[in-house]
């Protein structure tokens, strides 16, 4: 069993090192807010009083942070204490450009790295079925796979460095475009007098099955897996979503791709957030939808 350090405690990253608690290994954890602390504390971590604390004579540091900048910050501090052999995963969601330069920091202080965000919202981080996204070295990858295992379902190596945060991009791009097309799609139904359960039973065994559809349909009691269920209290929030997007919309605007979906995308979530929706599930979309339709359900 290892012992590992863990920066950010929050919705995601709580879970996440309770399982790596109950899959036996010792956990040092760290987070600026006091009730995640106290939360880690309940579920067995061996709570410190600093990052650089949490990365001192542990096998492994797991960051879930904010954004970039919080990840760069970090590292700066890190580095000098970690001991040598130490791996770095770190989970955030972040720019790519800022994960292959911590990928950088960390190869140029002598550690190996891996970027590895996840996907399966704090649902997901709660039962360990999270699936991770990994960039780095096929060593560092290998290194990873025995401390990723507990909080997940699947560890997928997605190639280099800062791969891992080009493959949640795609796949969030993906996400938040399906999520939108399927609102709208029962926004339409129901103003043409078509029943939420009709457009369900034939989409979901047909070609316009996809996982916003049947895991988190943005519609209540159509599957028991939806947030929608639960008064959209978010798995995954829609300002997240919206930042992904941007992430998405960003590397596509530097990279030459033409993502005019991913543009749209992002400013509808950009308009659900400004309207106050984004604590809510990124399934709650539908509900602008049906506000700038005229709700005929």
């Amino acid at each position: 069993m290892a012992v590992i350090g863990f920066i950010g405690l929050g919705h995601m990253g709580g879970p996440m090192s309770t399982n790596l608690v109950k899959a036996g290994h010792t956990v040092k954890g760290f987070d600026l807010s006091a009730e995640a602390l106290q939360a880690a504390a309940d579920h067995g971590v061996t709570v410190v009083d600093s990052a650089t604390e949490a990365a001192t004579e542990v096998d492994a540091v797991i960051t879930m942070l904010p954004g970039g900048q919080h990840l760069l910050d970090c590292y700066g501090d890190l580095l000098a204490a970690v001991s040598p052999g130490t791996l770095l995963i770190d989970s955030s969601t972040v720019d790519v450009a800022d994960a292959r330069k911590a990928h950088e920091l960390a190869a140029e202080a002598g550690f190996d790295s891996v970027d590895a965000p996840v996907s399966g919202g704090t649902a997901g981080a709660e039962a360990g079925t999270l699936t991770f996204m990994v960039g780095g070295s096929e060593d560092a990858y290998r290194r990873a796979e025995p401390i990723l295992e507990p909080m997940a379902r699947k560890a997928i190596h997605c190639g280099g460095a800062g791969n891992g945060q080009v493959t949640k991009m795609c796949n969030n791009l993906i996400l938040g475009a399906s999520m939108i097309a399927v609102g709208e799609a029962f926004v339409l139904g129901e103003q043409l007098g078509l029943s939420n359960q009709a457009l369900y039973d034939v989409a979901s065994v047909s070609t316009g099955q996809c996982w916003s559809l049947t895991t988190n349909c943005p519609v209540p009691d159509m599957v028991s897996t939806s947030r929608a269920n639960h008064g959209y209290e978010p798995g995954f929030a829609a300002a997240l979503m919206l930042k992904d997007l941007k992430l998405a919309v960003s590397a596509a605007e530097q990279s030459g791709t033409d993502a005019e979906i991913g543009r749209l995308a992002t400013e509808v979530y950009q308009r659900f957030n400004d309207e106050g929706g984004g604590g809510y599930d990124f399934g709650a979309v539908i509900n602008s939808i049906r506000q700038r339709s005229g709700d005929a359900s």
